[in-house]
């Protein structure tokens, strides 16, 4: 996964209010600390660039739900007058600088705690797809070869293993797939083949992933065999009881789920 690209990080402002009303946030606080610092409204507005009209109405509006003067008018001096904050208005400035300082931090150690919520929610979302096929594995499009109806689908999953499917041209043109792109793929337990002994071997099944039984459960007819792969992973197949004594499976075997690319069908996440 591409956490650094994909990462979800937390974000969030804070704001006052007074009986339901929004009384500041982060604006208009800086408004009363640029009014501070450049003892005039129409400079503070134009630094922060806040119309003289919005600055003027947001002060009117701290003035009214604070209950007591934010802002006051220094007259006379060699400028002639000014404004500057009231006693209340510089405390309010600098309290919520340590309230904004604070929230940070908290949201911070939030995102820390967040980084892997990109990975977890793709999951999910995968473990919500519902088929019958047994088997599904999730890889991206390695190589990709055209013909003139069928494309055959080079799929690389976990484990260094590689699916193999044959499509229509037009599906992989309606599913968008090229190489890179994300897809998965399904194999129905019934199409899978289990052999024990491949070596030197020859079939027409373009699909080998190998690695070791881990579960036999045996039926009246049937038994499901679950090989887990190396590199993990693992592929489920349902073969005959007669069969699976004749390969003499066993848990801990070494075993190999064999399949044709034609009964490989794939998909992309929704």
């Amino acid at each position: 996964m591409e956490t650094k690209d994909n990462a979800i990080k937390l974000d969030s402002s804070v704001w006052m209010t007074v009986g339901g009303e929004n009384f500041g946030d982060q604006s208009r606080v800086a408004l009363l600390a640029k009014i501070a610092e450049c003892g005039s409204i129409t400079q503070a507005a134009k630094e922060i660039k806040m119309s003289y009209k919005a600055a003027w109405d947001a002060i009117d509006k701290m003035n009214t739900l604070a209950g007591e003067p934010l802002v006051e008018r220094v007259s006379g001096g060699k400028g002639g007058g000014g404004t500057r904050l009231t006693q209340r208005g510089t405390q309010l400035v600098q309290n919520f600088k340590i309230i904004e300082l604070e929230h940070r931090r908290f949201i911070d150690q939030l995102s820390q705690q967040s980084l892997g919520i990109a990975d977890d929610l793709l999951l999910i979302r995968r473990m919500n797809m519902k088929t019958s096929a047994r088997n599904q594995f999730l890889g991206k499009v390695s190589a990709i070869k055209h013909g003139s109806v069928n494309d055959e689908i080079e799929l690389q999953i976990a484990g260094g293993h590689k699916i193999v499917a044959i499509i229509t041209h037009e599906s992989t043109e309606e599913l968008g797939l090229q190489v890179g792109v994300e897809a998965f793929a399904l194999m129905k337990a019934s199409s899978i083949i289990v052999m024990t002994d491949c070596e030197g071997a020859k079939f027409s099944a373009r699909n080998r992933l190998s690695g070791v039984v881990a579960r036999l459960i045996s039926g009246a007819v049937n038994t499901d065999v679950l090989i887990e792969l190396t590199g993990g992973g693992s592929i489920s197949a349902i073969i005959t009881n007669e069969s699976c004594n004749t390969l003499g499976l066993t848990v801990g075997v070494h075993a190999t789920g064999i399949f044709k690319a034609s009964s490989v069908i794939l998909g992309i996440p929704a």
